[in-house]
């Protein structure tokens, strides 16, 4: 049996879903940065948001591990397997890297991870003012880093969708997309 060449229906429901997620964090967070007046209100949505991207990043991960990817098109040099492999391992450490970094940074502070009400997160680091300043920017250039990895996966699947119609996007695509006449040449 030849292997699937479209993620799984629940894959796709974690990568959108997140997608939407990540970017609604990075303009929160730039929101948060440029906004005095609605830094704390940005904030209350930031952290739980955060923590359900760590969650879902978890959930992920185990369900990639129990379903791997499609193959990638044969015709498709070296170079840019290991450039696609490398920007999902980068933007699955992220996933995990900015929530945890965030939390750690919160902790340090002393500022209490609100998910809901009076539901918090037990802090993961002791009170230290130096540590907190380290870790917010540590938590800034991940944010960058993972704009800069989202832009670039974006970008190349866009590619994929637009130039080379070679099925890698619509193994994603939430929808069932029709076989252009140069990806039925492909597999066949």
């Amino acid at each position: 049996m030849a292997p699937s060449r479209r993620f799984s229906v629940f894959s796709r429901i974690l990568h959108w879903t997140m997608a939407v997620m990540v970017v609604a964090m990075l303009f929160i967070g730039i929101g948060m940065v440029a906004s005095l007046s609605d830094y704390h209100w940005l904030l209350t949505i930031h952290r739980p948001l955060g923590i359900a991207i760590l969650v879902l990043a978890a959930i992920r991960l185990v369900n990639r591990l129990l379903h791997p990817a499609p193959p990638l098109p044969a015709h498709m040099p070296g170079w840019q397997r290991f450039a696609a492999k490398a920007s999902h391992v980068l933007l699955y450490a992220l996933m995990f890297a900015l929530p945890i970094v965030g939390w750690a940074m919160l902790s340090a502070a002393r500022y209490p991870v609100v998910l809901w009400g009076p539901l918090l997160l037990p802090p993961i680091l002791k009170h230290n003012a130096m540590l907190y300043a380290e870790l917010r920017e540590l938590h800034t250039v991940l944010a960058f880093l993972m704009f800069a990895t989202f832009l670039d996966h974006m970008g190349a699947a866009l590619m994929h969708a637009l130039i080379h119609r070679d099925g890698v996007f619509d193994s994603m695509a939430p929808w069932r997309a029709r076989a252009s006449a140069k990806t039925m040449k492909r597999a066949g």
